[in-house]
């Protein structure tokens, strides 16, 4: 009786080296520090800050106060992003 070989056995390597080499692609960002979610929150307020300058200035100092909050969330984000660096 003759045993076909249907090529299974030689693809697990190459599955193998795709899923160790799929880990590495994701495991070394973060060994780097890299924080998409901070990077984000930083899009983020820079589009909020941008909204803000838009907006009319009759607000009785709300908005002016808003950006001063958001320029300080800004800055703060980024030490935050240095420091995981």
């Amino acid at each position: 009786m003759k045993s076909r070989n249907t090529g299974k056995t030689k693809k697990y390597p190459y599955v193998i080296i795709l899923l160790v080499g799929l880990f590495l692609g994701a495991a070394i960002p973060l060994a780097y520090g890299f924080e998409p979610h901070m990077h984000n929150a930083l899009r983020h307020l820079e589009a909020a800050r941008f909204e803000l300058e838009k907006a009319t200035p009759n607000k009785r100092g709300h908005r002016e106060r808003a950006i001063e909050l958001v320029d300080k969330a800004i800055s703060q984000v980024r030490e935050g992003i240095a420091v995981s660096q």
